[in-house]
């Protein structure tokens, strides 16, 4: 019993360090993966704790755990209009990117480490894939927002290159551990994977939906229940040959859109359970390394590393997004993202479960990879995201937003909620003099605890909540009014979009009324949103630049059908 105490004690500290050291990380800017990593550690044999931890085995069961439940929240968390924006170039980093990246890394490895061409092409494959917890952690702990081509295709891109990193381990470790050669058997193989994997993930999508909607359980059930169904659909894949990890993914990305009335309550559990599994994940990592052994493949490590991060990435980068026309910073931003989580530190444990030859080679090359990844580029993204210009003003929102889903309708409905600060722009106002024309429905104020209904029309105060019933749509027109940082956020915004707005619908003619513009070549009567969906050849996200003469045009404002209704205009400088 001493034993057990002194167990559950460690753990409960480990956790309690890491998740207050998450506000260090926070105002250091460090990675709190990072940070988990190096608590791991500190805590294992070589460090203060000397806690005892070398079981691969019990180390891959908890983190394929927790890698399905990350990687379920990170489908359900994938919106449709993510996919519509980088659904094409976010594929092809996904499958031939990881593909390039393998290649490249693997030949310096079989070069550096001496090692032979499928051994060395099994290190690139454990390196192949991107993290996108580590990526997106650190953008929301700096409160960064980018453009959101660039934010789709990373998402999109770390979401689901790892059932494409996996398919090539486990096929590499197939052939080293059975003494195979490189034939057709590998495409046949990893064909399978792929195809078996998706087709399970869909319908084990389709099929949790239709139980949600008939099962008549509470509330409470479905969180507990998504979490057995995914984990028992990563099982079940795997045992027909299939990619567990992608069928995760693609349930998640169903379930997630869906428009279920118990997806909130999904969602809220899962946001819980994927820091609970990031947090063991790395400290788990942690505890199993030794930092002593890391030692004695450091330096080749960190030669791989420079590889992976200077030559690997970028080429894969520059190679996939050739067909889609991206500009050169978005490129250049893409590439440096590419950060190292978890998944290869896992990855790296398939060939020491298969006992093939130089199995802690593979481990301890792939934590140090990992390590410099996320000093050297997780410390250094919101500087590289400033400097190559792709942070955008964030949107205007409420405080809190609660969805009727329950509640049919074609639209989805939401209550809103809205703190008065000493700077709102509506405080000491009343609901009628705010002259809100979309169709909402103000239900009131609370103050200090007490509904001061809409009938009352009280006077706004600092440290009132403002209450609103409106349709999804009318979020964001709302916010522009009622938000706390409503009129800061508008100076902020007319220094990113330019000095003036003009409507979409502008003619380039009318334009040069007021600008005088080179009008060659150009076609007088094409409106503003035309001439720059025309440049860019595929759809247009706000942020979007296109030189026009002398003038620089920003994307402010697109509409539900994707067309661009408000331009911001900014004269270059000589």
């Amino acid at each position: 019993m001493d034993g057990i105490n002194l167990a559950i004690l460690a753990g409960a500290l480990l956790f309690f360090i890491s998740i207050i050291a998450t506000l260090i990380s926070a105002r250091l800017g460090a990675p709190m993966l990072l940070v988990f990593l190096l608590i791991g550690m500190v805590a294992g044999e070589d460090g203060i704790g000397g806690i005892q931890f070398a079981n691969p085995q019990i180390a891959f069961l908890i983190g394929s755990i927790a890698l399905v439940i990350i990687l379920f929240d990170g489908g359900m968390r994938t919106h449709p209009e993510r996919f519509r924006v980088a659904l094409a170039p976010a594929s092809m980093l996904a499958t031939l990117g990881v593909v390039i990246t393998c290649g490249t890394v693997g030949v310096a490895a079989a070069y550096l480490l001496g090692l032979g061409w499928i051994e060395g092409l099994l290190l690139g494959a454990i390196l192949s894939s991107t993290d996108a917890a580590a990526v997106f952690s650190i953008f929301q702990s700096q409160r960064l927002k980018i453009k959101e081509r660039v934010a789709s295709t990373l998402e999109i891109e770390s979401g689901s290159n790892d059932p494409m990193a996996v398919i090539l381990t486990l096929t590499l470790v197939s052939l080293l551990a059975q003494d195979k050669a490189l034939d057709a058997f590998v495409l046949v193989t990893f064909l399978q994977q792929a195809v078996v994997g998706a087709a399970m993930g869909y319908g084990a999508g389709r099929v949790f939906v239709f139980l949600c909607r008939k099962l008549p359980l509470s509330f409470a059930f479905f969180p507990l229940l998504a979490v057995a169904s995914s984990i028992m659909i990563y099982a079940l894949t795997n045992s027909f040959g299939g990619s567990g990890f992608l069928a995760v993914y693609l349930m998640g990305y169903i379930v997630g859109n869906a428009r279920l009335p118990q997806i909130i309550h999904i969602l809220r559990m899962h946001d819980g359970l994927a820091w609970i599994s990031q947090i063991s994940m790395f400290l788990m990592l942690g505890l199993l390394v030794s930092p002593g052994n890391l030692m004695d493949h450091l330096w080749h490590a960190l030669l791989i590393a420079g590889v992976l991060i200077f030559i690997a990435r970028p080429l894969a980068v520059f190679i996939c997004l050739i067909p889609f026309k991206f500009p050169m910073r978005d490129q250049l931003f893409i590439s440096w993202v590419g950060l190292r989580g978890a998944v290869p530190i896992i990855l790296a444990l398939f060939p020491w479960l298969a006992g093939v030859p130089n199995e802690h080679l593979y481990f301890d090359v792939a934590f140090v990879v990992v390590i410099v990844s996320l000093v050297l580029q997780g410390w250094s993204l919101i500087p590289v995201a400033r400097w190559l210009k792709l942070e955008v003003p964030a949107e205007l929102e409420p405080d809190q937003a609660m969805p009727l889903d329950a509640v049919p309708s074609k639209d989805v409905m939401e209550v809103l909620a809205y703190k008065v600060t000493s700077r709102s722009p509506v405080l000491t106002m009343r609901w009628q003099q705010l002259g809100v024309q979309l169709p909402v429905q103000y239900l009131g104020l609370i103050r200090d605890g007490d509904w001061l209904q809409a009938s009352e029309d009280p006077a706004i105060a600092a440290g009132d909540t403002i209450m609103v019933l409106s349709h999804l749509k009318h979020v964001k027109k709302l916010s522009e009014i009622l938000a706390s940082d409503a009129e800061k956020s508008v100076l902020d915004n007319s220094n990113f979009f330019g000095d003036f707005l003009l409507n979409g619908a502008v003619s380039l003619s009318d334009l040069d009324a007021f600008y005088t513009i080179n009008m060659a070549e150009l076609n007088r009567e094409q409106t503003l949103s035309a001439y720059i969906s025309e440049r860019f050849h595929r759809r247009v996200v706000i942020g979007d630049q296109v030189k026009l003469d002398q003038l620089l045009l920003t994307v402010r404002e697109i509409n539900e059908q994707g067309d661009i209704t408000q331009v911001g205009i900014k004269p270059l400088q000589d």
